[in-house]
């Protein structure tokens, strides 16, 4: 019997025969390790430098060929026959937790199978946040089926049943979907192989579906889980095609882990931005106006003031030139741009005008181009860096919109920088510090950065040359490393004009946000045939960086609100003191107090009603007002205010002068703290 190596995580080498499987490796390192083990990670040892693909839930990884030469998480049954490099993943992994989330789709699909036999199956991945499965089923399932089926399930998990691979030929498989009319895993089948080959199943018990896995050992490894919600789905995402009903649920490796991320859930749910930005009367859709456009209320759009004054600001302190340009161009230019081509899927359709057709802006930068050709440049002008917050509009489908985090009109804060190639790393650098700046000031305090390359492959999505798009993404990568910031390489996610660096913030829950973008241009300037005259007076053609470091305005306030659960630090609060007489006799005070306040820069509200002072404590509590200021004969007889702190009650009396100058010293200093 032939024989082959296998490389540990430590780099030891053992010598097996072929077809030993993963799962036996490990009860010869240890009963305690093979006990543990749930899935193995791959690597052909002759092709140690693929990169890692380990599928992304789409249909293509579920059911696509698999490429032996690209590392890969298989079952611990699988009979390894060549040299590989291998890995044991556990619990710990997040490769594991896929895998467990995959497995707990084929236990959803028994149970549905074993309770209402007159289901077909669909798709059936892992998610980010769990699973989901899609049945067609002539009557549609009730909340108490889902009670039925997750109680099912948990008979299936009892059970525990191997989940094994097995191999059938196409046509035999396909023969045996048609006559159980199981219209969609024929679909999958002749899209995902070819006539010829043979087909991957996975059984538990008596339960069979196409799927190349892998999988967990047995249907008993999926113990924490649990049946969310039910949604509707069109086959292959048209509307002409049959209905489907989607089951999502989710799954983790312990009890504990499961009632963590529903808490994670509520929380998530208290802080969300559509509930609270009604409550706090800071932002509205109106049906009647359209989806996807937002309406800034007085307290929504003073804060919103508040952000774009700070970054306006900070682009005048930085050496950007402030502009603005217009909503609609015409059509042409987005044609010369590239934009009707690569980007028309986005935008909405050209309006007819008597001249010409026009176009609302999908982007800022034609128009920053147009001003930047406005006038001859030269070296000694270079870098120009000019910044708009500009209102785009793009099209999106009514399911996809979501309260501020998606629309169809927002506001970006743009800047475009042109520079000399000689300049255009030191340019990159001082956008990552900006965006740092950013997330520093409105109180993040982690992030993770993305590089995000182009697909030689994919040639006809991406405009420039090979050479320019490798300068590009070594420019960025060098920046990167100056600021000795870790990243993550994602190929295939570039803009079609040139490669990009996507900070994603984190917030209080640990959720990431999109929100920073800094890409390279070569192409643009190229269209355009932008020029500056060298230091040697020929004439050069510019690079340009693309940035927006907010993202966009609304998107940015949503995940504001959403961080702080509306809740604003001072410096941001759209009220940033609540005054509260006692009683009637009270009031001239109080007018006092906010005059004297506003006069030194605070946002102020007096509680003028005839209501009990606890009715407009509450109320002024309710709005998440920092701090509500209670004053009677006491006070007004110690020129002093009763301070309440927004989640710490009660201070106590203190002079008028002492509660201004620590207010005072928060906003100078954008303080989270109060």
């Amino acid at each position: 019997m032939s024989s082959i190596q296998v490389q540990l995580p430590d780099g030891s080498v053992r010598q097996v025969p072929a077809g030993t499987t993963p799962l036996q490796i490990a009860e010869s390192i240890s009963p305690r390790l093979a006990h543990a083990a749930l899935v193995a990670r791959i690597r052909p040892l002759r092709n140690a430098a693929v990169a890692a693909s380990s599928g992304d839930g789409s249909e293509a990884s579920m059911y696509g060929a698999e490429d032996p030469h690209a590392e890969r998480v298989v079952d611990l049954s699988t009979p390894l026959n060549e040299d590989v490099a291998l890995q044991l993943l556990t619990e710990k992994d997040s490769d594991a937790l896929k895998v467990l989330r995959h497995s707990a789709a084929h236990v959803l699909a028994t149970a549905v199978l074993e309770l209402f036999p007159e289901s077909k199956l669909g798709h059936g991945p892992a998610t980010d946040s769990g699973f989901f499965y899609d049945f067609w089923r002539p009557t549609p399932f009730t909340p108490e089926d889902l009670k039925l089926i997750e109680g099912r399930m948990a008979e299936v998990v009892a059970r525990d049943e191997k989940f094994v691979r097995e191999w059938e030929p196409r046509d035999e498989g396909l023969e045996k979907f048609r006559a159980a009319s199981d219209f969609m895993k024929v679909h999958f089948v002749e899209k995902f192989t070819q006539p010829g080959e043979s087909i991957s199943l996975y059984r538990n018990g008596r339960f069979v579906d196409f799927c190349r896995g892998p999988h967990l050992p047995s249907t008993g490894r999926v113990k924490a889980f649990r049946v969310t919600n039910l949604a509707g789905a069109y086959w292959l995402g048209d509307e002409k095609n049959p209905q489907l009903q989607r089951i999502y649920g989710t799954a983790f490796f312990s009890k504990k882990e499961l009632d963590d991320h529903f808490a994670r859930l509520e929380e998530a749910a208290r802080r969300d931005h559509r509930v609270l930005g009604k409550q706090l009367d800071l932002f509205s859709i109106q049906e009647v106006a359209g989806p996807g456009l937002i309406f800034w209320h007085p307290k929504g759009a003073m804060i919103r003031r508040l952000m774009e004054d700070w970054m306006r600001e900070e682009c005048i302190r930085r050496g950007y030139d402030l502009v603005y340009t217009p909503h609609v161009m015409r059509r042409h230019l987005w044609e010369v741009s590239g934009h009707a081509g690569f980007y028309a899927q986005n935008m909405f359709t050209p309006i007819e005008l008597d001249d010409a057709e026009y176009q609302l802006k999908p982007m800022n930068c034609p128009g920053h181009i147009l001003i930047y050709k406005n006038a001859p440049k030269s070296y000694r002008d270079l870098p120009v860096r000019l910044a708009e917050f500009g209102n785009v509009y793009r099209y999106e489908r009514s399911g996809t919109m979501h309260g501020l985090l998606r629309v169809r009109g927002f506001t970006q804060d743009d800047a475009h920088i042109f520079c000399t190639p000689e300049q255009i790393e030191d340019e990159v650098v001082a956008c990552i510090d900006f965006a740092q700046a950013v997330m520093t000031t409105f109180g993040f305090s982690e992030f993770q950065v993305e590089l995000s390359t182009w697909n030689p492959a994919d040639r006809q999505s991406y405009a420039g040359s090979d050479d320019k798009w490798d300068l590009a993404i070594r420019s960025l990568e060098h920046a990167l490393q100056r600021k000795g910031i870790p990243h993550k390489t994602i190929p295939g996610e570039a803009a079609f004009y040139g490669p990009k660096i996507d900070i994603k913030l984190v917030d209080v829950l640990g959720r990431l946000w999109q929100l920073s973008t800094v890409q390279f241009d070569f192409n643009l300037p190229a269209r355009f045939d932008l020029e500056y005259v060298g230091e040697d007076g020929e004439r050069h053609q510019p690079v340009m960086v693309h940035r927006a470091l907010f993202g966009s305005v609304e998107r940015f306030f949503g995940v504001l609100i959403e961080h702080y659960a509306g809740a604003f630090p001072l410096w941001l609060a759209p009220v940033q003191v609540g005054l509260v007489p006692i009683s009637e006799r009270h009031q001239a005070y109080a007018e006092r107090v906010r005059e004297r306040l506003q006069n030194a820069g605070l946002r102020v509200e007096v509680d003028a009603r005839n209501e009990k002072m606890n009715a407009k404590i509450r109320d002024f509590t309710l709005q998440k007002v920092p701090y509500v200021l209670v004053m009677g004969d006491k006070e007004e007889a110690a020129e002093a205010v009763s301070v309440r702190v927004r989640g710490k009650g009660d201070q106590g009396s203190r002079p008028l002068t002492e509660f201004l100058a620590r207010a005072q010293e928060l906003i100078a200093g954008k303080s989270t703290e109060l």
